[in-house]
């Protein structure tokens, strides 16, 4: 049986804003995808997620939508979004959506009749309300990602409404059957466009505990460096999200997706993975979905992938998107490398990425061994550097503008870039590294080759290797064709951890296994 088209698909993900501008205005745009679709295409990648297209206010910068059957004016209209989607599909790339249907923009029409139509209104329970404290305060303990209370009160309904983010993006009621039918037609109006399926945003969110039990705190004794550094994180979301019946919802949404031929849908799930249905087969939950394990690691060292995969073997029937790096977190290269620009961190790790089980998702960059850049107090946009600064600068260094070419903007626009271009990456743009047979672009793109090539590399089982650390090894295997992966993850020359004779399908690195080297090869026989 031939497998779906996005099983062992790589996908690059697109940050619109950053991509590229087309018509000056400092902001990326659909037209400007369009215009780099070429690149795209040379790159190799079967599909593009696309960051959310829809009208926003953009408190959360498009994660909380205004208008799901629209675009966002910086981004150009409907008939941009479709060009985008004709021109891609002549080159064989898919288009997938990111969706945020947990909850919406605070100025939705759905929230604007919710707010104002009272308690017996027809869209009164299309959000989480609920009365008060006596003396006035939050309903519960639930605590907001982003910060305080995930509450916010609101006098037009003498009520408060839960906001797991910012109180700008109130929590949809996926319990409200109506609110639900809502949501899930915002997937056929775009299924039936021609979009090939969808990234959904925080997938595990979509149920709260109906009595508002308050969520139990995780004991200081056990909280580390994550729990201390994000507020939120000192209790357990298991009754504000996260809860086992989120699953019945996944399941919805796979059956409206596939109701449509050949589409997708992966969702992100950033908490109680197994609770709320991250590790589900495709038959019983969406086709795939990623954590932050990889997103949050920082340690280059064997241990970090082992675990993570020796997790997934409890849950043989789940088919796993791998990430390292996107717009929510530092880059691959500033968390794993050494400081600045690491083009040998990058290729091991854009390696390591191709060859591991499940749907490698790359984001915008990564292909160009891109470190994070640096933002200013006074050029911050993102809400949770406004938080946390100067401890933390939030996510806008990960969002900086894609260096293209050499200029002071980096040829990523004619005007005043919305995050400051960076200068730092001037050695890095496309331009530059297309001049370079051995740059970190050209690497990727061979890489990416190879692993189109490969079965066992794109749909094999895994099995790792008795290798000495810092080498991690092990074994790709689909039908007849056995591909061996090594990475040395230190400084020093290693050894080869297998007979090294075969077919070379990548290799980086001084020797066999010189620091940070890679070396894949398909056995023979």
């Amino acid at each position: 049986m031939t497998p779906p088209w996005w099983r062992g698909a790589a996908i690059y993900q697109i940050y619109i804003r950053s991509f590229f501008d087309s018509d000056g205005d400092g902001h990326g745009d659909l037209a400007g995808v369009l215009a780099r679709l070429d690149y795209i295409a040379k790159l190799g990648v079967d599909a593009i997620w696309l960051s959310p297209v829809h009208p926003s206010p953009n408190r959360d910068w498009g994660y909380d939508v205004a208008d799901y059957e629209g675009v966002h004016p910086d981004y150009g209209s409907l008939a941009d979004l479709d060009a985008l989607v004709e021109a891609a599909h002549a080159r064989g790339i898919k288009v997938l959506l990111d969706e945020v249907l947990s909850h919406t923009s605070d100025e939705h029409p759905w929230f604007a009749a919710s707010r104002d139509g009272g308690a017996d209104g027809p869209f009164a329970d299309w959000y989480v309300w609920a009365d008060p404290a006596e003396d006035g305060t939050a309903p519960n303990n639930w605590l907001s990602v982003f910060g305080g209370p995930a509450w916010a009160y609101q006098p037009a309904r003498r009520q408060h409404y839960h906001h797991k983010f910012l109180r700008q993006q109130p929590k949809l009621n996926w319990r409200n059957p109506a609110a639900r039918e809502a949501a899930l037609k915002v997937l056929d109006f775009w299924l039936a466009r021609g979009i090939d399926g969808f990234r959904l945003d925080v997938a595990g969110t979509f149920l709260h505990d109906a009595a508002l039990t308050d969520n139990p705190a995780v004991p200081p004794a056990e909280r580390g460096r994550r729990e201390w550094g994000h507020a939120s994180e000192m209790q357990r979301h298991l009754f504000d999200s996260n809860l086992e019946e989120n699953v019945q919802m996944l399941d919805l949404i796979r059956r409206r997706v596939d109701a449509f031929e050949g589409r997708f849908v992966f969702g992100e799930f950033s908490e109680e993975e197994a609770r709320c249905g991250g590790y589900l087969g495709p038959e019983a939950g969406l086709h795939s979905g990623y954590n932050f394990n990889f997103l949050n690691a920082r340690r280059l060292e064997p241990g970090f992938v082992k675990r993570h995969y020796q997790m997934l073997a409890g849950y043989p029937d789940h088919w796993t998107c791998v990430s390292f790096s996107n717009h929510d977190v530092p880059r691959t290269v500033t968390r794993f490398g050494r400081g600045g620009a690491d083009p040998q961190v990058a290729r091991l790790m854009f390696a390591l990425l191709l060859t591991l089980p499940g749907n490698p998702l790359i984001y915008m960059g990564e292909e160009l061994g891109l470190p994070d850049g640096e933002v200013t107090r006074a050029q911050l946009r993102d809400p949770v550097g406004d938080l946390y600064w100067p401890i933390a600068k939030g996510r806008d260094p990960c969002r900086t503008p894609m260096p293209w070419s050499a200029g002071a903007s980096l040829g990523f626009t004619t005007g005043a870039p919305w995050l400051p271009a960076q200068p730092s990456h001037a050695p890095l743009t496309v331009e530059a590294q297309e001049a370079d047979p051995g740059s970190v672009l050209s690497f990727a793109r061979a890489a990416l080759a190879a692993r189109k090539a490969s079965a066992a590399l794109r749909l094999g089982e895994i099995a790792f290797l008795d290798a000495p650390d810092p080498v991690l090894a092990f074994e790709r295997t689909w039908q007849d064709e056995k591909v061996l992966c090594a990475f040395n993850m230190g400084e020093a020359p290693a050894r080869v951890p297998f007979d090294a004779a075969g077919e070379t399908l990548i290799a980086a690195g001084e020797g066999e296994l010189g620091p940070f080297g890679v070396l894949v090869r398909r056995a023979e026989g």
